[in-house]
């Protein structure tokens, strides 16, 4: 297995993603390549003592962006949002931060 810490990249920390907290929504920015199986794996293993009842992703490919003559492109992500199951504690990391 695949270590969990280079799975899971790091928090999406925006306003949508605040509003879906109350349900046991999070969201993560997760590594391209990964599946929805190893991005279960890892939430469990990194957080103890949650349970993930479902896992969808979603990957945005990366816009083009110019200045001048010069265009390049953004990076492309992969965004994994990750419900719990309603017996499950919630993640510690977002505790307080919807209020």
């Amino acid at each position: 297995m695949k270590n969990p810490h280079d799975v899971i990249l790091r928090p999406v920390l925006s306003e949508a993603s605040y509003d879906g907290f109350a349900d046991k929504r999070y969201v993560f920015e997760v590594q391209k390549t990964a599946n929805k199986t190893e991005i279960k794996l890892a939430l469990e293993a990194i957080f103890k003592g949650i349970k993930v009842e479902r896992v969808n992703t979603l990957r945005t490919i990366g816009k083009i962006k110019r200045q001048g003559r010069t265009s390049g492109r953004t990076p492309e992500i992969k965004k994994a949002y990750v419900t719990l199951k309603e017996d499950s504690k919630g993640i510690e990391f977002f505790e307080g931060m919807a209020d």
